[in-house]
């Protein structure tokens, strides 16, 4: 009998396909650090942003396959460069003035503009592992400032120093002729101003430790040690590897022109390079990356406050080598797919379970959907039926499904409010309400006649093909234009739910009546 180990083996399920080709990384022996690595990085300049949490959620999925092929313990690091200088004031934060003036300053010892943490670094990191724990991921929290002062660096760091020749040569070959000439993999930080400084370094002693510079005219040596000095972000990336022995880290398409970078500083300073992934970028409603410092496209608070933690896990799973938009309009969509596949799981074979988003999400502990209304359904139905809130939609949803309540079907219950709030915020502004042509008026009047005289039970399968029926009869071609109609007409949408089904939710008799106000004109006036 196929297990679902064995299933994991052959899968062409992307976390699967990674986690075999880490696991070829220590086919001879087992890592002598004792685990296999995974490692995320956090640039904090702004609030983190959904693109974070999506690397964090699938290096996990990634974690999750190893180490259902494996029995190698695993780690996962969030890292954040926190030591980096503020480049520019984010756009989406309070008391903007307050920053201009720490411009270039160790994310650390710029002021908090919120007035909750000793500074603005320690604001944001707070704000991530909120995120992040929210999920439940597992990891270690670590801290570039940290990282830095406390030692854990100091090796790699004198070994740049020796290495110093070897690194520049890699990195000059990257740059612009302008560039080069002031360039250095070193960044001092000012024992003046505290900024950090991008200048020419004069000389490196690799004997001492120690690198010298003008600052301001005035020739200062520091020692590299000690959080004195940082590496610039493109050394920075290998030597952290090679410090940490980082075994997998997956980043933006942005960074995939740098990789042969990261790798060969990585293996100057003695490190074995990692195992990479690159995903595609996420857009905005507009098409452009998301940006921290921006504040554009959704953020994770915001995701959550119209959806499950699972729902936006399921988007992050769905083809991470493919560019998405990440605006409102695509979180009912997960939320139905994602529901479909807790649905499918139980009954499928392990290779189809291997396949299953549901089973990376879950880490194989997958639950039962209790949504026996699916998302798209209960926005509808908080559209016709006036919802206020998620108590107005249960009295139908009892009707339709007698045995669930709120205390037996939480998850439904969750996202009956969930549904009321989008609908409010989203659905209601851009409904528009048409009249029926001629021959969809027609096609209205049939339909309603039906119901007025249906007395069969309430079943959305049997509902669904009488509402075929009466496109067909009607000749509507292709068959989706009468479905268009319904849509537009009686729900201001252009796209909606299986109609039988929202029949059978609403009840025979009020989708009558509604058919009826329709015709009459009556939500086009209630609507304007």
């Amino acid at each position: 009998m196929t297990t679902l180990r064995d299933a994991a083996m052959t899968s062409k399920a992307w976390p699967f396909e990674e986690a075999r080709r880490l696991l070829k990384r220590y086919e001879k022996a087992p890592p002598e650090k004792g685990y296999v690595l995974f490692e995320t990085g956090y640039g904090p300049s702004g609030l983190p942003h959904i693109g974070t949490f999506g690397e964090v959620a699938r290096t996990t999925m990634i974690r999750r396959a190893f180490e259902e092929i494996s029995d190698i313990p695993t780690k996962l690091i969030c890292f954040s460069d926190d030591l980096d200088g503020m480049r520019k004031v984010p756009e989406n934060v309070p008391n903007n003035k307050l920053l201009q003036d720490h411009l270039q300053e160790p994310l650390t010892t710029v002021p908090d503009p919120f007035g909750e943490y000793p500074s603005f670094g320690d604001h944001n990191n707070a704000m991530l592992r909120r995120f992040l724990d929210t999920f439940g991921f597992e990891y270690e929290f670590i801290s570039a400032t940290e990282f830095y002062r406390s030692g854990r660096f100091d090796a790699v760091l004198l070994r740049a120093c020796e290495k110093y020749d070897e690194i520049m040569k890699v990195m000059l070959a990257s740059l612009r002729e302008e560039r080069q000439q002031t360039y250095s993999c070193f960044l001092p930080i000012s024992q003046k101003t505290g900024k950090v400084l991008y200048v020419p370094i004069k000389h490196v002693d690799a004997a001492n430790g120690t690198i010298t510079f003008d600052e301001d005219g005035e020739e200062t040596t520091l020692s590299v040690t000690g959080g004195n000095v940082k590496l610039q972000w493109k050394p920075d990336f290998g030597a952290r590897w090679a410090a940490l022995d980082v075994d997998f880290e997956m980043y933006g398409k942005d960074h995939s022109t740098n990789t042969p970078i990261y790798d060969r500083i990585c293996e100057i300073l003695g490190g074995r390079k990692p195992e990479h992934f690159t995903f595609e970028l996420f857009l905005d409603q507009d098409g452009q990356k998301i940006s921290k410092s921006k504040g554009n496209g959704l953020s994770i608070d915001e995701w959550l406050t119209y959806a499950s933690t699972e729902s936006l896990s399921y988007f992050m799973y769905q083809k991470p080598k493919t560019a998405k938009r990440m605006h409102f309009d695509v979180i009912p969509k997960a939320v139905d797919e994602y529901h479909q596949q807790l649905r499918a799981y139980p009954d499928q074979t392990p290779e189809q379970q291997a396949a299953n988003p549901v089973w990376h999400i879950h880490g194989g502990n997958v639950p039962a959907s209790d949504m026996v209304v699916p998302f798209q359904m209960l926005l509808n139905l908080a559209s016709v039926a006036g919802a206020t809130d998620k108590d107005g939609l249960w009295g139908f949803v009892q009707r339709y499904a007698p045995d669930a309540s709120p205390e037996s079907h939480p998850g439904l219950d969750q996202a009956a409010g969930f549904a009321v709030r989008y609908f409010t915020d989203f659905v209601a502004p851009t409904r528009q309400f048409r009249e029926p042509t001629d021959i969809e008026r027609r096609a209205l009047e049939d339909l309603a006649g039906r119901l007025a005289g249906w007395d069969q039970p309430a079943d959305a399968e049997t509902l669904q093909s009488m509402v075929f029926a009466v496109g067909k009869e009607h000749g509507f071609e292709p068959l989706r234009d009468w479905f268009s109609a319904l849509y537009q007409v009686l729900l201001g949408a252009d796209q909606g739910p299986r109609f039988g089904g929202f029949i059978a939710l609403y009840g025979v008799a009020e989708t009558r009546t509604l058919i009826e106000h329709a015709l009459a004109g009556d939500l086009i006036t209630a609507d304007a």
